[in-house]
C-alpha cells in the first residue's frame, strides 16, 4: 500500500502545467458538475441550509470530514501508483474508488464525471499514462482518480493538484448553494475565501493518508444525498 508523498508532490509548477491544470479544473471543463450537488438541494430543502453561514458549516463538514477528504485519498493514491508505475496498485484504488460511495446519486456523480473527465483529456490531451490506464481498467472510473491519473501522466505536482482539485469540488459546491438558497455571488465569493484553510488542512491530511485511514464523519451529508434520490422537485442530479 502507498503511504509516502512521491518526490514530485514538492516541485514548482511550469506555466505549462498550471494551464493544464487550470483547464482541466474550470468550471467550463465538460464533466457537468454543475448538474451535480452532493445532496446540497435536498439539505436546502429540509431546512438544513438556508443562509451562508448554514452552507459554510455543511462545506466544511464535507470537505474535512467527508467526500473532500476520501477524495483526497483516492486522488493521492492513484497519482502515486501512476509515478511508480503500480498497475496493480491503480486497478485496485480505481475498484476501491468506484464503490467507495455511499449512495446510488453519489456513485453516479464521481463515476459519470470520471468517465467524462477522461473521455475528453485523452481527445485532447493524451499521454501514455491515460491511454495505458484506459487499455488496463474497463470499471467505473471515480473523479479524483482519473484527474490524478492524468495530473501524474502530465507529471503536474501532486500537492498543487490535489489542492485545485480540492477547490474545484468545494467551488462547484458553493456555485450550488449559491443558486438553491439562493444567495449572493458576493456571498459565493466570501464562502470560498473561508474554505481556503479547510482546504489547505484536508489537502495535507490527504497527502499524509493511507487507504487504511478512509472513513467519513459527514452522516448528514451522506444521508441528504440518499434522500435527494426521492426528493419530488429538484434541479440537479444529486
Amino acid at each position: 500500500m502507498l503511504s509516502r508523498m512521491p518526490e514530485t508532490a514538492c516541485e514548482v509548477l511550469h506555466p505549462s502545467q498550471l494551464y493544464r491544470l487550470m483547464a482541466w479544473l474550470s468550471p467550463s471543463f465538460p464533466v457537468g458538475a454543475f448538474s451535480y450537488s452532493s445532496g446540497l438541494e435536498w439539505a436546502v430543502e429540509a431546512g438544513d441550509v438556508t443562509d451562508a453561514a448554514t452552507l459554510q458549516r455543511w462545506l466544511t463538514t464535507v470537505v474535512a470530514h467527508g467526500n473532500g477528504f476520501c477524495d483526497g485519498i483516492f486522488f493521492a493514491q492513484a497519482y502515486g501508483a501512476v509515478i511508480e508505475k503500480n498497475a496493480a496498485q491503480l486497478r485496485d484504488v480505481a475498484a476501491l474508488a468506484a464503490a467507495f460511495t455511499p449512495s446510488k446519486e453519489r456513485q453516479l456523480e464521481t463515476t459519470a464525471q470520471g468517465r467524462a473527465f477522461l473521455q475528453t483529456v485523452r481527445a485532447a490531451w493524451s499521454c501514455e499514462a491515460l491511454e495505458r490506464f484506459a487499455g488496463d481498467w474497463e470499471g467505473a472510473v471515480a473523479y479524483p482518480v482519473a484527474v490524478a491519473v492524468a495530473a501524474a501522466g502530465h507529471g503536474i505536482p501532486l500537492a498543487p493538484a490535489l489542492h485545485g482539485y480540492l477547490h474545484a469540488i468545494a467551488a462547484n459546491l458553493v456555485s450550488a448553494g449559491v443558486r438553491l438558497i439562493p444567495l449572493g455571488q458576493t456571498d459565493g465569493q466570501r464562502l470560498l475565501a473561508a474554505l481556503q484553510k479547510v482546504i489547505q488542512e484536508t489537502c495535507a491530511r490527504s497527502l499524509a493518508a493511507t487507504l487504511d485511514d478512509l472513513g467519513s464523519a459527514a452522516f448528514r451529508a451522506d444521508l441528504a444525498s440518499m434522500r435527494h434520490e426521492n426528493q419530488y422537485t429538484r434541479l440537479f442530479r444529486s
